[in-house]
């Protein structure tokens, strides 16, 4: 059975997990604030995700699938960096989307979001007028056809009895692929009226801000769009400083701004979002063996966590995807309960970039001529974006080499991973409750690793000693650095769907035979099996079980 987007989102709110930014103000659109239970499972999602690429890598072993040992290092750097930067990088020229807006709604919108249909139908109020095709389009909408049959009623002027007179003609297609002479028969998502659209234009997705108090035009920077840049500038830092040799890889996790046209779909757009970047340096004629390694790597990460194969992809672009500077590029998708069947939105991408960063930034701005990347320059023939002129190669000691890197680059949403597992791990089954009636159980199967709460501990009743000895067991688990839920309000079987409903994995209760064998029972939350295991052994036995 589908899961229901709504469902989760209602979910996140009542539960703790996502709240609006600024709700109480009427929320900020693009902006999201993460609750208790959304602070630990994204934290948990970051944090296994940085175990599993550096805490937890051995320099010395080969990994699986890898053609060599390589050593993993971390970085963190600022959020305003230096405005020549994104010149050299790219984003001052290129980073934009286009966008439309309408002239009726005073609405903006993302180009390429906007989906439509040819619609024939008569004006109630303009019957003389006789029968009328228009191209009919929403945008954000969960099931497409029913926004179109909505704003086609409300352009025609008809009430829903009236949606069989309609007549639809061919598929829904994306405005982008609509001829550019027939945006006069388009009605926008909001609009009663047509040709209110204008033609697309750019907007660069940078936010700009200003640096001091004088705030002039040489004051202007920009917030990053992305953590990458920051890892390229300190190339040679790190190589000068750290002892890494190639290959090696720098991982970042930090924050990345985006002034998105039309934010949509929970957190999985956002303007505000958390990245998980690995810039791996190898020597070009290894890369692509590195770009396969981290290809099927990242795209095995997910699995392992529960993500399950059939709601994942890993899709390959196609030579018109790539960006100018890309030798390959591949996505992880996954199927996300907002998208049409069939459909799945980008979780990671995995570029093999070439040598394009960090030449970029010691000569300038590249552009690419033919199958070279050159630098580009300005009607004086001189370079359009100066580079920093610092030399960013790296000199091989054992070929007694000089040459720039090339680079691998696995970069993931921390936002969007932990919304995919949030969907992912959303189950409703049948259960009996304390009366031995059938409920719905909502829970959420999250991976141990990364489910925000890992232990709860329950008394029976609130008498025979059995809240002392659970909030003992309680403070045994706290002090192990777990995260854990002490409970003892309403049934137990409520107080098991509780926790359920937020995944956590265990739950453990001290009941009237705790006194005589000194033991509590652990409950399983996906298999519901219940076993007695000691209390001097609740700590060990919830750590091992965590680690599967």
């Amino acid at each position: 059975m589908p899961k229901s987007m709504d469902e989760i989102v209602s979910l996140c709110k009542r539960r703790g997990f996502i709240f609006q930014d600024s709700d109480i103000y009427g929320g900020q659109n693009g902006f999201w604030d993460y609750g208790p239970l959304g602070m630990l499972l994204k934290r948990n999602v970051r944090n296994v995700w940085y175990e599993d690429m550096v805490d937890f890598h051995n320099e010395l072993t080969t990994p699986a699938g890898a053609p060599e040992p390589y050593q993993m290092v971390g970085v963190e750097t600022a959020l305003i960096m230096h405005p020549q930067v994104w010149k050299c990088s790219g984003h001052y020229d290129l980073f934009h989307d286009m966008m439309v807006d309408c002239r009726e709604s005073k609405k903006r919108y993302r180009h390429d979001h906007i989906k439509g249909r040819w619609v024939t139908g008569t004006h109630k109020k303009k019957e003389d007028a006789g029968e009328e095709t228009v191209f009919v389009t929403a945008v954000d909408a969960e099931d497409v056809q029913a926004a179109l049959d909505e704003n086609a009623l409300r352009y025609f002027g008809l009430k829903k009895k009236y949606l069989d007179t309609l007549s639809w003609e061919g598929d829904v297609i994306s405005l982008p692929d609509l001829p550019a002479d027939k945006l006069g028969e388009v009605v926008g998502p909001e609009a009663t009226e047509k040709g209110t659209l204008t033609e697309p234009r750019e907007f660069n997705l940078m936010f700009k801000t200003t640096l001091g108090a004088l705030g002039g035009e040489d004051d202007a920077a920009f917030l990053r769009p992305e953590t990458a840049q920051g890892i390229f500038v300190n190339f040679k830092n790190i190589v000068d400083t750290s002892r890494v040799k190639l290959p090696f890889g720098v991982a970042q996790v930090g924050k990345s701004f985006r002034n998105e046209i039309t934010p949509r779909n929970f957190t999985f757009r956002s303007r505000e979002f958390e990245q998980m970047e690995i810039e791996f340096f190898c020597a070009p004629e290894e890369s692509s063996k590195w770009y396969t390694y981290w290809r099927d790597t990242r795209y095995q990460w997910y699995q392992d966590l529960g993500i399950s194969q059939e709601n994942l992809i890993l899709r390959d672009h196609h030579a018109e995807e790539l960006a100018h500077y890309s030798v390959g590029t591949a996505d992880i998708e996954y199927a996300f309960p907002f998208l049409e069947p069939g459909e799945y939105g980008e979780l990671e991408g995995i570029a093999h970039r070439g040598d394009f960063d960090l030449r970029s930034h010691m000569e300038g701005k590249l552009k690419k001529e033919g199958d070279e990347l050159v630098v580009e320059l300005n009607e004086h023939n001189q370079p359009k974006h100066r580079g920093s002129g610092k030399d960013l190669s790296y000199f091989d000691d054992e070929s007694r080499e000089r040459f720039v890197p090339h680079v691998i680059e696995p970069s993931a949403g921390a936002d969007r991973g932990t919304l995919a597992f949030i969907c992912e791990a959303y189950h409703e089954d049948e259960q009996p409750d304390d009366k031995g009636n059938m409920q719905t159980r909502t829970v959420m199967k999250f991976h141990p690793r990364l489910a925000p709460i890992k232990a709860a501990v329950f008394p029976l009743v609130k008498k025979e000693g059995q809240p002392e000895k659970a909030q003992e067991i309680y403070g045994a688990l706290k002090a192990a650095g777990l995260s854990c839920q002490y409970d003892q309000a309403g049934a137990i079987g409520r107080r098991y769907r509780r926790q359920d409903e937020i995944g956590t994995p265990f739950c453990l209760t001290v009941d009237h035979d705790t006194a005589n064998d000194n033991c509590v029972t652990l409950r399983d939350r996906d298999s519901l099996e219940q076993e007695r295991i000691p209390v001097d052994k609740v700590v060990e036995e919830v750590v091992a079980r965590l680690k599967g």
